[in-house]
């Protein structure tokens, strides 16, 4: 006996197909509790501001996302593969240490084969930038993965985090000076001098417990913008006596004040804490004034370094090798 015909097939064929497609549907069901049943596990795992311990409170516009306190290593490894309100903050510095250092490497190898001039102070001072921004971003990423640890490790984390900022600001300067102060040694020397001391108290800043109150934020914000600004100095001088075009040459000036007004807007949005201060709950996981901030680091220092290896162009240039000053 033949199967009756449905729509146009043998009752057999469309029965297996119902069959089919009713599979199709529960699984996609079975997926999608699973799914809602993973954000909510997650959601749980995630503290709001009201849950955390009173060291953990830094920033009350900041609502929800926290994780868990837990003093273990593999639990904190083990949140970077979640998302967070410091997954953006890891990750952005994360991934730029890494390219620092693939730059270093990839410098390295470029600099002698490019120019027999080439020498090892230029070695030396491309390596003081990227060794301060791999510090930098490192020690940062380290610091927001280790928040979640425990009191005492986020203490020492903080202080790390702060010491890599200084790295960063004052080892980005010795690149700069360097090629654009190279024919005036003494006021070379002499602005070095002036922004190490300025970056070893700024240390002192971040070491010091006393200095590392919330309330004081925006004290150790105006510290470091100060650091920064202190670069504006020897800029405006090299302006005065050698012009704006000469320095322009030498040491990149325009990537010079760019990449240090990126320092500042996202030292002054993170002093501030906006946009979450008009919007409290809105930038918790995404777009929070200390992601800008982070990605205004991680741009300056990119374009810091573009700056840079186009100083070192002209400086091994016939007409850059040549001191001809007043």
């Amino acid at each position: 006996m033949k199967d009756v015909q449905m729509d146009g097939l043998p009752a057999g064929e469309a029965r297996l197909r119902r069959v089919d497609v009713s599979t199709k549907s529960i699984a996609s069901q079975i997926v999608d509790t699973a799914g809602q049943g993973a954000k909510k596990l997650e959601s749980k795992l995630l503290l709001c501001w009201d849950e955390l311990p009173h060291w953990r409170r830094d920033n009350i516009f900041i609502v929800t996302g926290y994780r868990q306190v837990k003093p273990s290593y593999s639990h904190t490894l083990y949140s970077l593969l979640h998302l967070h309100n410091e997954s953006v903050n890891i990750w952005s510095h994360l991934i730029g240490a890494i390219l620092a250092i693939s730059s270093g490497t990839y410098l390295y190898q470029v600099i002698h084969p490019r120019y027999e001039s080439a020498s090892s102070t230029d070695i030396v001072v491309f390596a003081c930038f990227l060794g301060g921004a791999i510090l930098c971003l490192g020690m940062s990423a380290t610091f927001h993965a280790l928040l979640c640890h425990s009191e005492e490790v986020a203490r020492w984390g903080n202080k790390l985090d702060y010491s890599g900022i200084v790295a960063l600001i004052v080892g980005s300067y010795v690149p700069a000076l360097y090629y654009g102060f190279f024919c005036r040694p003494t006021l070379m020397t002499s602005y070095l001098s002036l922004i190490v001391l300025l970056g070893i108290g700024c240390g002192i800043v971040s070491w010091v417990d006393k200095f590392r109150k919330p309330e004081l934020r925006v004290f150790r914000a105006s510290m470091f913008v100060g650091l920064g600004v202190s670069g504006v100095i020897p800029v405006i001088h090299g302006t005065i006596i050698d012009g704006y075009q000469a320095l322009e040459d030498r040491m990149s000036i325009s990537l010079v004040i760019f990449h240090g007004a990126l320092y500042i807007f996202g030292a002054v949005l993170y002093a501030s804490r906006w946009p979450e201060r008009s919007f409290p709950g809105a930038f918790d996981i995404w777009g929070s004034s200390h992601q800008i901030f982070h990605c205004c680091v991680v741009l300056a220092a990119a374009t810091h370094l573009y700056g840079m290896a186009r100083a070192f162009d002209y400086h091994h240039t016939i007409m850059g090798s040549q001191c001809l000053i007043d």
